[in-house]
């Protein structure tokens, strides 16, 4: 694992909104004393597509972008893994190589946890495999969708769609501005499509008074509209 250990730490274990919830209190002490948090740089490899991993991670602040890599070595992403979230343990039920690539999108902190602890608490606590099951059947409803997306829908209403996703997943700041900084590139990586596509239907949007753009920032100004042209709701 490349990364510097953590001085500090957010215990993710502790949050009501993960799959730890369920889990009694010793079981969340053991968790405790196996973990092993560590803060990466943005930009830094967490795992990489195709690799052996002998445990999950636990996301405690910053954002990780899950991606695949395609034959022509860009980037497929997935989704963005946020506080809370566990990234990397379907490798570890189902004993197979990584399927994707986590990189941290800005500085993250994140614990380790080896995969025969998580193997154990799946098999002494119901309530947490059910949580890591719905977990799991949650991650393949949004891909199935994502499939579904690509086929269906054209890359205008693509990008309208992970808008609107992005602002229901990080939220908006005082400006009204998206809570994540993408750059073009990682915006046409989301969509499936080029960069030069992305920067002139961006430029669309910006005309037709849907958003308003300053640098990587995007500020949401319409988002019915948005709605609209996604065809989220059709």
């Amino acid at each position: 694992m490349n990364g510097n250990h953590s001085t500090h730490s957010t215990d993710c274990i502790e949050r009501n909104d993960t799959v730890f919830k369920n889990l009694t209190d010793q079981e969340k002490e053991k968790l405790r004393e196996e973990k092993n948090c560590r803060l990466y740089k943005k930009g830094a490899e967490i795992y990489h597509e195709s690799s052996r991993t002998n445990g999950m991670y636990c996301i405690n602040s910053g954002v990780v972008k899950i991606y695949k890599t395609g034959i022509d070595g860009r980037e497929q992403i997935v989704y963005f893994a946020k506080p809370g979230d566990i990234i990397g343990y379907r490798s570890i039920l189902s004993g197979d190589l990584a399927c994707s690539s986590a990189k941290a999108l800005q500085d993250s902190e994140l614990c380790f946890i080896p995969g025969d602890l998580l193997i154990s608490l799946i098999r002494s606590n119901g309530d947490f495999a059910l949580d890591v099951l719905q977990q799991s059947c949650k991650e393949l409803g949004e891909a199935n969708s994502y499939i579904t997306d690509i086929a269906q829908k054209t890359v205008r209403e693509r990008l309208a769609e992970v808008l609107i996703k992005l602002k229901d997943n990080f939220g908006v700041n005082e400006n009204n501005e998206l809570g994540i900084s993408l750059t073009r590139e990682e915006l046409a990586n989301i969509v499936g499509t080029a960069t030069e596509s992305v920067i002139r239907l961006l430029s669309e949007f910006k005309q037709d008074e849907l958003i308003d753009l300053k640098g990587r920032k995007i500020k949401i100004l319409d988002t019915k509209k948005l709605e609209k042209i996604s065809n989220a709701f059709g």
